[in-house]
């Protein structure tokens, strides 16, 4: 069933962008209106209507260029739930390894019929490349530590959801965040959307200058931790960054680690977040990571829905 609603029909209306790149380019209502179009197909899947003729006639192209389990999964099967063809592609298996160029790649697989694509690769600013180059819409799906923009709206979709407003939340951004595409989108969307950020790991891993996003600085957990009312833990990037930022891993863990002794001390109603892969034992126990104040499974379910809602809003195709 085509099943649209007043509702949603007046947030595609009002949308007008062609790409989303990143938080940084998104006004607080464009945010807004995907965690409320994400919170109608929330509404319609609890009413049963799984699967939606939305996107039936597009074409949606994942391209990959780095690993990916969550993110290709939820955009592959948010796709396939608004009736979208997908196209799978594998860095690995193409025509890249004989020397064609990234752009000369998406161009033909635009060739082929292709309507949106979905695009992470390790070098910022690609997916930005692609839609300097592209007739279709391009979703950022990770780009080097630029920006991880359907993972912080899953994340602050989750906040909403349990507290009903960002707006005087205080929120922590634990951990790596010089490397962390996550903490640069969350830092947008939830400045942008009222909340206060603060962000805390070791000073080796806190961006110079970084205040100037609007945020507050932390090398010391336990001393912000009364104050918090959502806590998001950033993985360790090993793969970005060169080795000496931190003594150990064990180090890392009892400075920045949530446990269950970090837990009694911060408030009752504390969400803990975190984007995954988790590292268990490093930045999250398992009794937190699996306890009562963990929200974790919510925020891959919420992924799913975020990046529906991404793709029929920015798809060209039946407008309303």
């Amino acid at each position: 069933m085509n099943f649209v609603t007043d509702t949603d029909n007046s947030i595609k209306k009002r949308w007008t962008k062609r790409h989303l790149l990143g938080l940084e380019y998104l006004s607080a209502d464009e945010i807004t209106m995907i965690l409320d179009q994400a919170a109608e197909f929330k509404r319609l899947a609890a009413q049963g209507e799984t699967k939606l003729g939305l996107l039936r006639g597009t074409v949606v192209a994942n391209l990959f260029f780095e690993p990916s389990t969550r993110t290709r999964t939820s955009f592959g099967l948010a796709a396939k739930r608004l009736s979208a063809d997908i196209v799978e592609f594998s860095a690995a298996g193409s025509s890249l390894v004989k020397g064609e160029t990234f752009i000369d790649t998406a161009r033909n697989i635009e060739a082929m019929g292709v309507d949106q694509v979905v695009v992470r690769h390790s070098t910022p600013g690609a997916p930005h490349l692609l839609a300097q180059n592209l007739n279709t819409s391009v979703l950022n799906a990770g780009d080097g530590t630029h920006e991880h923009p359907t993972q912080a709206l899953l994340d602050i979709f989750t906040i909403r959801e349990h507290r009903g407003t960002l707006q005087g939340l205080t929120v922590a951004l634990v951990g790596d965040i010089s490397h962390s595409r996550v903490a640069r989108s969350n830092i947008w969307g939830l400045t942008k959307l009222g909340a206060r950020v603060i962000v805390c790991g070791p000073a080796t891993l806190i961006p110079q200058h970084v205040e100037k996003l609007g945020v507050e600085v932390a090398t010391d957990l336990d001393k912000i931790l009364p104050e918090l009312d959502c806590i998001n833990l950033l993985r360790i990037q090993f793969e970005r960054q060169r080795s000496g930022l931190f003594p150990s891993i064990a180090e890392y863990a009892h400075l920045f680690g949530m446990n269950g002794e970090r837990l009694k001390a911060a408030k009752d109603d504390v969400m803990i977040l975190a984007p995954g892969p988790i590292n268990r034992g490093v930045e999250i126990t398992p009794d937190v990571a699996d306890g009562g104040h963990s929200v974790i499974l919510d925020q891959v379910t919420n992924g799913l829905l975020i990046r529906m809602a991404c793709l029929y809003l920015l798809n060209p195709k039946n407008s309303p």
